[in-house]
């Protein structure tokens, strides 16, 4: 059985305890396939007030924060998993999709650096990381909630964590396209009903149609997924 190990570096621990304490995310722990320990930055600090920032060298509008309890927090984690692969969350990372999830779910261990104020001295990201990703182009306070989406969508990626593993292949994105429409009970809710072929019980027919919504759902919900999928093809 494969146990993923999650660290998360932040200044702001707490922020995990509710998402990571629900859902799937808890179950997966009880069961052993998911590591998840989040590490409070302040306690790799040297000074009496636990600073983890400071003021730009050049001038600028906010603080910086400091290389030196970073490192040291990473040190300190790599001691204990030292071929961990150590990923900053920076809105100027590479995108997040589900291509990199999927990448990331064969690894054992991950280290995620949660950013905050103006953003990391260069030289953690230059020196201690070994890859810089952004889950889109916007601005959070920090890297807390980019490290939840990056966790949830990496973890269900892992075998025993879902209980119908073909539900992972038929989802969203998962073939470069949107998942197709779904319905459920009842039938017919105020005139508005059902697809017929839904209801017919031919496999056949039900799963060309889903293709053909799938495509087009695409074309017109994101025409850049689709121009993408459709150059590839």
């Amino acid at each position: 059985m494969k146990t993923l190990r999650f660290d998360i570096v932040s200044i702001f621990p707490g922020m995990f305890e509710s998402p990571f304490g629900d859902s799937i995310i808890e179950r997966a722990r009880e069961k052993g396939l998911l590591d998840i320990r989040v590490h409070d930055l302040r306690d790799y600090t040297l000074n009496k007030h636990r600073k983890v920032d400071d003021a730009p060298f050049g001038g600028g509008v906010g603080m910086v924060m400091n290389v030196e309890p970073i490192a040291r927090a990473l040190e300190a984690i790599k001691k204990e998993v030292p071929k961990a692969k150590t990923i900053l969350l920076s809105p100027g990372g590479s995108p997040f999709d589900q291509k990199k999830a999927s990448e990331l779910s064969f690894q054992e261990n991950l280290i995620l650096i949660c950013g905050r104020y103006e953003g990391i001295d260069e030289r953690i990201r230059l020196h201690f990381v070994d890859e810089e990703i952004s889950i889109g182009d916007y601005i959070l306070t920090g890297g807390e909630i980019p490290a939840m989406v990056l966790v949830e969508a990496v973890s269900r990626l892992i075998p025993g964590i879902l209980g119908d593993s073909e539900s992972i292949v038929e989802e969203s994105f998962s073939d470069g396209m949107l998942e197709y429409p779904q319905y459920t009970r009842p039938r017919d809710y105020k005139g508005f009903k059902v697809p017929d072929v839904l209801v017919s019980g031919d496999p056949k027919k039900i799963r060309a149609w889903q293709k053909t919504e799938a495509i087009k759902k695409t074309e017109s919900v994101r025409p850049d997924l689709f121009e993408k999928n459709k150059r590839s093809n």
